[in-house]
């Protein structure tokens, strides 16, 4: 067909099967994509080869992106429900809280290897995550496919140490990041439901794991609270497809059109999450255990003014589409955490 249109040696070729050779016999250049150096002299002795394009170099560094240790950092939610209960000098307790952050950590790392595998097409068309190592070629769809059940095994077997409860919620968790990265992800507002979700499971997790009791309020709180973080890593990304002159997020289930309206659901959900705290600090258990339960109203500001913010940045098209690699990366942001460590010591937990 290429003869017919071009003419024999009328056209240049790309190419790296043995079944393009039949090709190059006929092209007027070759070019050799991702293979060997001998396979390379075999295309030079049927035509003109003008350049051998190799493969991306993929080194540790490469799999500690495919991997996204950073977002290890969420799963600290795991010792919580510890900290909440003031059980934290329990040794055998925290103990239990490290094993289930090693598990959900490396469970994590494994669906970030199948997501970016599902999301190849999608990743590519986008501005930033066309970077990622499948979807610049830097590791190979094999190397994925064998890392991901690999690292889902590594998780899966220290899990059975822990209780049952905690292996069931563990399950779940995986079940719904699945369905996350299959389908709910291109479902507009399901999608953001589904990531507080998963948030919320990993404190309820921490507590099966240290069999602490998971207070209801904390998992309100946290159920608004990364709702919000959820709706701004969306409102983020469709400022992106908007300086671009698109209409859609691509494999996402929003349009440009949706903006105002995902930063409003976005804002009232991070105020809720501060209202369910506030009302809490009011509920009389309070007092049952912190000796100065008033100093907690001095969290409320704090966290106002940090989510205030985070949206003012996101508004002004300041901020990092993960909300998560924005607060790591951020000092303000360690200085709040500070803060409002500060004002849980001096509450004094009795």
């Amino acid at each position: 067909m290429l003869v017919d249109r071009f003419g024999k040696g009328g056209f240049d070729y790309a190419g790296n099967e043995h079944v393009d050779l039949a090709v190059w016999t006929e092209a007027r250049r070759a070019i050799v994509v991702n293979h060997s150096a001998r396979f390379a002299r075999r295309v030079e002795e049927l035509c003109e080869l003008e350049m051998v394009i190799r493969p991306p170099k993929s080194g540790p560094g490469v799999w500690l992106r495919a991997l996204r240790f950073h977002q290890w950092a969420k799963n600290l939610l795991i010792f919580v429900p510890l900290l909440g209960a003031h059980q934290w000098h329990n040794l055998s307790k925290l103990a239990a809280a490290m094993l289930a952050f090693f598990v959900f950590s490396i469970c994590a790392s494994s669906v970030y290897l199948l997501n970016d595998l599902f999301d190849l097409e999608a990743d590519r068309r986008h501005a930033r995550k066309r970077h990622r190592p499948f979807a610049s070629g830097r590791l190979t769809l094999r190397a994925g496919m064998i890392g991901a059940p690999l690292l889902l095994l590594a998780s899966v077997l220290p899990a059975l140490l822990l209780p049952p409860a905690f292996v069931m919620t563990f399950a779940g968790y995986y079940l719904l990041t699945l369905l996350y990265s299959l389908r709910f992800k291109q479902l507009e507002i399901l999608d953001v439901l589904t990531l507080a979700a998963l948030y919320s499971i990993r404190v309820v997790a921490g507590g099966h794991a240290a069999q602490v009791a998971v207070s209801d309020w904390l998992l309100v709180f946290s159920l608004f609270f990364f709702l919000s973080l959820a709706f701004v890593k969306r409102f983020t990304e469709l400022q992106l497809v908007l300086r671009g002159n698109n209409d859609r997020v691509p494999g996402r289930g929003y349009r440009v059109g949706d903006l105002e309206l995902v930063g409003a659901m976005g804002v009232a959900s991070g105020y809720l999450a501060v209202l369910v705290l506030a009302i809490y600090i009011t509920n009389p258990v309070v007092t049952q255990l912190y000796a100065n339960p008033a100093a907690l109203w001095f969290a409320c500001p704090v966290l106002l003014y940090w989510i205030s913010r985070v949206w003012l940045l996101a508004h002004r098209g300041l901020l990092h589409d993960d909300p998560i690699v924005f607060a790591l990366k951020d000092k303000l942001s360690w200085l709040i955490c500070l803060i409002l460590f500060i004002i849980g010591a001096i509450a004094l937990p009795k």
